[in-house]
């Protein structure tokens, strides 16, 4: 799976809403999260990576039923 849409996703969020650094970014454990270019755009603009639990599908199932 590519990381570009996601990737363009988080540059507009950035964008518009300029977070404070050490923001907590979370996401599921998708291989477009935990990709090396994500995982720098990341670290770049100074914000804090938050995954779910290996093999925990109720981490996330409040914001993707959002």
């Amino acid at each position: 799976m590519e990381t570009t849409l996601i990737e363009m996703a988080l540059q507009q969020a950035l964008k518009q809403r300029r977070p404070a650094r050490g923001c907590l970014h979370h996401s599921d454990r998708g291989s477009q999260y935990a990709s090396a270019e994500h995982r720098q755009l990341m670290t770049l603009n100074s914000l804090e990576a938050s995954m779910s639990r290996a093999g925990n599908c109720y981490d996330n199932a409040a914001m993707e039923s959002f």
